[in-house]
């Protein structure tokens, strides 16, 4: 039986280190044998999932680490709620990205083995 890991993150992609440390752990899980991931943003992590994210060469893109854990897998929703609040439109969400509800994240917490808020 797989094991099911629900990551919540909270922090926006970039100013602070807490999103791309989430996402390494969950890029890290995936690609073990027998894991589930999804992971859910909320408030200024929704702005993780915007697309067309361009960092220089050699820095971290979020973005592209959420491709990662998709491949893997993994689904990735974004809270409606706090996309509105940040003008964030649903054709803005990068690949494998889909807007999603506080009553989804319920679900995937009741569905989860661990629950890892970040």
């Amino acid at each position: 039986m797989a094991k099911k890991t629900l990551f919540i993150l909270n922090d926006p992609p970039y100013g602070t280190e807490r999103s791309y440390n989430a996402l390494r752990l969950a890029g890290a899980l995936g690609k073990r044998e027998g894991e589930e991931i999804k992971l859910f943003l909320l408030g200024d992590a929704a702005l993780c999932a915007k697309t067309g994210q361009k960092t220089p060469n050699g820095y971290y893109n979020i973005e592209k680490m959420l491709k990662v854990v998709a491949r893997q897998g993994g689904q990735i929703g974004v809270c409606g709620n706090c996309m509105d609040a940040r003008g964030l439109a649903e054709p803005e969400l990068a690949e494998d990205c889909f807007k999603s509800s506080l009553d989804e994240l319920t679900d995937w917490t009741a569905w989860a083995d661990e629950t890892l808020i970040f």
